[in-house]
């Protein structure tokens, strides 16, 4: 099946730098070698050359480890990035019970970026800012919890004497995710290779944002669901491609002298 026009406009192409790590945060193993990756590459639109420069540039920035035996696995900064994904894909939530976790930033004189770094932070455990400084979601989740974290803030737990519902829905613009969510979905309903690779890679972003509230506080047919399923299925049939060896049988050249080609590349960045 094809996506709608409008489905597939509201797409925005990926880089042949992001297609690359999403084939190696999708993958069951800690490496791939140079021709799975030209091979995944150009299953998703991207031609040899334009792969080869990236994987050249990417080793360059510490985006990419190049091992030993030639294989190229994610730098330690990536890796955390790919846990993080895997945890919001793999989401684990917990009975709730009406309470509230509460956040209060008591740390003063802290620089801008140091502010901004804090409110990256506390946005990755999901929590919504209520006011500067007090920040709240439901007791649904087991909130990773630093040291850092507790010189800067107090964690309180509170109950609102408002409908909750009401609270979240002032907290997060669900109806904007929702549709957003119910967009990827249908993007990803595609025969086209290059399409269904774009979306599953622009739902993981996505699902990054949803705050996976109680049931109780979402709206009807939520469809956090279905785009985490959307999203295994793609990684699924991916590993599936890879075990079935067509990533190694597809692309051009034996392995070395793919790798040779990226060594000229490589060279020449310097």
């Amino acid at each position: 099946m094809s996506p709608t026009h409008s489905d597939a406009s509201a797409l925005r192409p990926v880089s042949a730098r992001s297609a690359l790590l999403g084939l190696l945060m999708s993958a069951e193993v800690p490496t791939l070698s140079a021709r799975e990756l030209v091979a995944g590459g150009r299953l998703v639109g991207f031609s040899e050359t334009t792969v080869r420069v990236a994987l050249s540039r990417m080793v360059a920035a510490d985006d990419l480890v190049r091992t030993a035996d030639g294989r190229y696995q994610l730098s330690e900064r990536l890796s955390h990035r790919q846990r993080r994904q895997e945890a919001a894909i793999h989401v684990q939530t917990g009975a709730w019970d009406g309470d509230w976790d509460m956040v209060v930033v008591t740390a003063t004189g802290r620089s801008a970026a140091d502010r901004a770094s804090l409110r990256a932070t506390l946005t990755e455990l999901r929590l919504a800012e209520l006011r500067e400084g007090v920040w709240v979601r439901p007791a649904n989740l087991d909130l990773e919890w630093s040291d850092d974290l507790t010189g800067l803030c107090e964690r309180l737990t509170m109950r609102p004497t408002t409908d909750p519902a009401e609270l979240a829905g002032r907290l997060w613009d669900l109806a904007g995710w929702a549709d957003r969510a119910r967009e990827l979905l249908a993007a990803t309903d595609t025969d086209d290779p290059v399409l269904r690779f774009t979306a599953c890679a622009t739902s993981v972003r996505h699902l990054l944002a949803d705050p996976v509230l109680p049931d109780e506080l979402l709206p009807a047919d939520w469809p956090g669901a279905a785009l985490r399923k959307a999203h295994l299925d793609y990684k699924d049939w991916l590993i599936d491609t890879r075990q079935r060896g067509e990533l190694s049988a597809t692309g051009s050249g034996s392995e070395q002298q793919v790798e040779a080609h990226i060594g000229v590349e490589h060279h020449r960045d310097e």
